[in-house]
């Protein structure tokens, strides 16, 4: 094994509250305890690094300028709170609009780009989130998923599909449970 463990959070709905195409940096709003979440997550020396499908810049409802926008936004809001994501990736494509495309969730391509920007072990990650697309990629790196009840996830977990995966009520309960099933205060 070679890297550090990461935990890939989805952001819409996970982290923050889902507006659905978010455009207005203004509108971030951290979901409660996601701060204290990723602060865990530093302390015990594990990656946080957001991975998020933002199909609403091919649909055109949003520019890539927006999207940064609301990325620092999220940046500062955790900061204030002690709390700090190592990178952010994001999809900008929609299959029907863009073509298809690697980086799309559960696609590989902005997980393997992390692991090489970052020095990460992707067979010792997890992945958290929402919805199924945003945890499926922990099968295809050996890693572990949690899909939390959060956002869409309520929803998502009547998917029968979503019996094979753990979930938690919302990202602190996950963390929780990552760091829990680890049997120590890291994912190493």
């Amino acid at each position: 094994m070679t890297g550090r463990p990461a935990v890939f959070l989805d952001r819409d709905g996970t982290v923050i509250e889902d507006r659905h195409y978010l455009r207005d940096a203004a509108d971030v709003r951290l979901l409660p305890g996601a701060a204290a979440a990723v602060r865990r997550l530093n302390q015990a020396g594990v990656a946080a690094v957001v991975v998020t499908n933002q199909s609403g810049i091919a649909r055109g409802l949003l520019t890539e300028t927006d999207y940064q926008a609301t990325m620092r936004r999220l940046e500062e809001l955790l900061a204030r709170e002690g709390a700090r994501v190592e990178a952010h990736y994001h999809c900008p494509h929609m299959p029907e609009v863009s073509g298809p495309c690697e980086c799309r969730k559960p696609g590989p391509l902005l997980y393997r780009r992390a692991a090489d920007d970052l020095d990460l072990d992707l067979g010792r990650s997890w992945w958290v989130g929402d919805r199924l697309r945003d945890i499926e990629a922990a099968l295809t790196f050996g890693g572990r998923g949690v899909l939390v009840l959060t956002g869409a996830g309520l929803e998502e977990s009547a998917r029968p599909e979503a019996r094979t995966w753990a979930t938690a009520d919302d990202l602190p309960a996950a963390v929780s449970l990552l760091l829990t099933a680890r049997g120590e205060t890291s994912c190493q």
